[in-house]
Parts: structure tokens; C-alpha cells; sequence
């Protein structure tokens, strides 16, 4: 596909050409699968509950609609009972939870009356069917048919973008974002797959970043980490990390794709200017990043004939 011009358009160009997929796949899922928030709408299949949960959350933090959600749950169990409620009283449960704008719960009530009438109490699985219904637009549609069905795309919200500009240098442009996150969610999974690029959008590839302390599972491939550069679309003004451990983390995998090895003191001496090998930030204190990047699988350390030599890991 070309643009007006010729060249290659946004889309085609999303993703680094020699990027391993299966690897970056495999990192995200381990990484989800080994801990992720126990929010309780992932622990069902639900998709009258998965509906209630995405409109909840629509401009509202996640952690504060816990109780509102489980309320919610208990006072309306099924799509049957929601639909049989009074409006006025989901309305006023949505008002006393603060949960935002009241034609949210108008359009969840009208919602669950179109699943009980128009498809027998059953919600359809198909993202444009579920389109259908009240107040449910593209992405919540694809979230239904996500997490409910495993039956949906790649879901590409504010998080996926700010992930995959920052991982992949992914344009800032929405074609290019629609075609790297469908590229890289593997067929089939994407009940999986979009819990675990939002998680790794909403706990470490965050406004400003959290890449080492939550063991972001990219940073082997990441252009950001490697630059120090975590600008994104929603981030128009760098983060600050100046002296932070993430810094001189990106520094020495920076200088490591330059160079074949590096020995352990002329590494520290390019990383930082006040380097002394017996000093605060010596020896110790660069052993002590490059343990963090070699348990990452980023580095290998050779300390063989008396010497402590630094290189990429291949």
C-alpha cells in the first residue's frame, strides 16, 4: 500500500522489519500470566459482566470501580434482572457510586433490554453485532467479544498507542497504530493478548515509566529504552529520568549496540562522568545494573581472566 505520494504509507511501515514476533508474543504473555492486577472482571467470561465493567470504566480509573462493579453485580446479577430493573434506579446507582455521566447507565439499561429482546437474553459474540446494542461503540464492542468470546481484534486504545510508539517507533497515526496492534496480537488469542498489552500499558509503560521496577518484558526490543526517549502521544514532554537507574540502564544497552564488548570500567566511565571504579558509583554500583539487565536476558557478563568484559546478549 502506497500514499498519495508513492511511498510507503504509515501502515505498512509499523512495525521494525526484523522484529521477532514470536519472541515479543511470548515475552508479553509470560509476563501478564506470571502477574497482573487481579482486577475481578478478568477472572470471568461473562459478557453481561464484561459489558458492565467497560462502561464503567469508560474515563474512570480502574481501581475505584471495583466496589461500584461488584455492587452492581449483586444487585443486578444478569442481563435479565438489569433489563427488568426501573431505569430511575440504575440511575441512581450509577450517581451514587459516582460513576460519571448518567446516559451511561440509561444506555447499559436500554442495552440489556436488546439482549434479552432481540437475542433471547444471549449477547451476540461478534464485535459488529455488539455494536449494535445502546451506547456500545467500536472498542467496547471489541472488548466484549475479546475477554467474553476470545473472538475480537486488536484493541487499540491510549494505552496500546503510547506501547507501541515507545516499543517500535510506531507513527503517530491512527492506521499505523490499527496495523501494528493487529500485526502483533497472535491469531486467536486475543483474550489474552489485549488484557496483557493494556496491563503493560497501565502499570509500566505508564506516563512516566516504570519500565525496571515492573519488569517490562519489551525492554530488549524497546526504541525508547534504548534511546531514553519516552515521549509519546500522550506524553508530548519527555518524562524526567535524568539520574535515575532507567537512564543509565538504556545508556549501557545503548553502548553496547555500538560496540562488540566493553570492559567493566571503560563501560562506566561512558555512562557517567562521575564514574569511579571504588567509589558510589563504581564497580558496585555498575554490577549492580548490569545483574538487573543480565536477569532480564539483555547482557552477558564475563569475568574470565581476571577481567570483567560486558556485551549484548545474543
Amino acid at each position: 500500500m502506497t500514499d498519495a505520494d508513492g511511498g510507503a504509507s504509515a501502515a505498512d511501515a509499523s512495525l521494525p522489519p526484523d522484529l521477532d514476533l514470536d519472541a515479543v508474543r511470548e515475552a508479553l504473555i509470560e509476563w501478564y500470566e506470571a502477574d497482573h492486577r487481579p482486577f475481578p472482571w478478568r477472572q470471568t467470561d461473562d459478557p453481561y459482566e464484561i459489558h458492565v465493567s467497560e462502561v464503567m470504566s469508560q474515563q474512570t480509573q480502574l481501581d475505584r470501580i471495583i466496589s461500584a462493579w461488584e455492587d452492581f453485580r449483586e444487585r443486578w446479577p444478569t442481563v435479565d434482572a438489569l433489563a427488568d430493573a426501573d431505569r430511575s434506579e440504575v440511575v441512581s446507582f450509577w450517581t451514587d457510586h459516582s460513576l460519571g455521566y448518567n446516559n451511561r447507565a440509561k444506555y447499559l439499561h436500554e442495552a440489556a433490554n436488546q439482549v434479552v429482546e432481540e437475542y433471547g437474553g444471549e449477547y451476540p459474540e461478534e464485535p459488529d453485532e455488539l455494536e449494535e446494542l445502546m451506547g456500545v461503540g467500536p472498542y467496547t464492542a471489541n472488548a466484549v467479544a475479546s475477554f467474553a468470546f476470545n473472538n475480537g481484534n486488536a484493541v487499540v486504545d491510549t494505552n496500546v498507542e503510547r506501547v507501541t510508539y515507545r516499543a517500535f517507533d510506531v507513527p503517530d497515526d491512527d492506521a499505523a497504530f490499527e496495523a501494528a496492534a493487529s500485526e502483533l496480537m497472535p491469531e486467536g488469542e486475543s483474550r489474552v493478548w489485549n488484557n496483557a498489552i493494556m496491563e503493560l500499558g497501565g502499570v509500566a509503560c505508564t506516563k512516566s515509566p516504570n519500565c525496571d521496577e515492573a519488569g517490562c518484558p519489551w525492554r530488549r526490543w524497546c526504541h525508547a529504552y534504548e534511546t531514553g526517549d519516552f515521549t509519546a502521544p500522550d506524553v508530548p514532554e519527555q518524562p524526567s529520568f535524568e539520574g535515575s537507574r532507567r537512564q543509565f540502564r538504556g545508556r549501557v544497552v545503548r553502548l553496547l549496540g555500538e560496540h562488540d564488548e566493553m570492559d567493566l570500567d571503560t563501560l562506566g566511565h561512558r555512562i557517567r562522568i562521575d564514574y569511579a571504579p571504588d567509589g558510589e558509583h563504581g564497580r558496585e554500583w555498575l554490577r549492580g545494573i548490569l545483574s538487573d539487565l543480565r536477569n532480564d536476558g539483555l547482557v552477558a557478563v564475563d569475568e574470565s581472566g581476571g577481567e570483567t568484559t560486558v556485551r549484548l546478549q545474543g
